[in-house]
């Protein structure tokens, strides 16, 4: 079985899904801008020097959904997908993803961002599969917090064991490859048997570069 991983944020799509969905929501008036975007762009940098907190971060952009149900944000979700995610995505992402998905591999989008906001990001990629921080719900409607484990750092690859488990498959009889742009995803570049970074971080350029690890730029 030909494993392949797709991290999503700064990876297969040029910017982060999470810090989009608050500028967003600014633009739309439905955050305050004075409130939000400073704590985003912290939150942000903050991510991509690997140094936040698993469930402060979570839960922050968690957070954005509370009080409304499914229903109440499906029209700006579409929204969101049509005007700030594809336009965002290389020719070269798609031509990358699609390759593996014609070889035959079992692909999976693996994401620290909730899963209502990328569920149609893997769709638009023709990726069945999606291993994603889950928002809980009471009901139909967003409490604002998440539940289970976070799949983020050490949590996509005890995700993604439990993910394989589910389906009578085991990592270790699978051909895994990962592309990721991210030292948060050091431990599952770690944890494969292919690891490749695109657009890496400097932090994984420098752990991959002395490991000889592959490197793509796809935007």
């Amino acid at each position: 079985m030909k494993l392949t991983l797709f991290d999503l944020d700064h990876t297969v799509l040029n910017g982060d899904s999470d810090v989009l969905w608050c500028d967003f929501l600014v633009e739309k008036g439905i955050l305050g801008k004075t409130e939000f975007t400073a704590r985003n762009a912290d939150m942000a940098a903050r991510y991509k020097a690997g140094t936040v907190g698993l469930k402060e971060f979570a839960d922050f952009y968690v957070g954005t959904l509370a009080g409304r149900t499914v229903q109440q944000w499906e029209p700006l979700r579409q929204e969101f997908l049509a005007d700030w995610i594809v336009p965002r995505i290389t020719p070269a992402a798609v031509a990358l993803v699609d390759k593996h998905l014609e070889a035959g591999d079992l692909v999976v989008m693996t994401t620290a961002t909730n899963r209502f906001i990328t569920e149609l990001t893997a769709i638009y990629f023709d990726i069945e599969h999606l291993i994603a921080t889950e928002p809980e719900m009471r009901g139909d409607l967003f409490t604002g917090s998440t539940t289970g484990v976070l799949n983020m750092r050490e949590g996509k690859v005890e995700r993604l064991h439990a993910w394989l488990t589910a389906r009578g498959l085991r990592f270790k009889d699978c051909k895994s490859t990962a592309y990721s742009d991210s030292i948060n995803d050091l431990p599952l570049l770690e944890a494969v048997k292919h690891p490749v970074m695109v657009n890496a971080d400097a932090t994984l350029a420098a752990i991959g570069g002395e490991r000889g690890w592959p490197a793509l730029q796809l935007h």
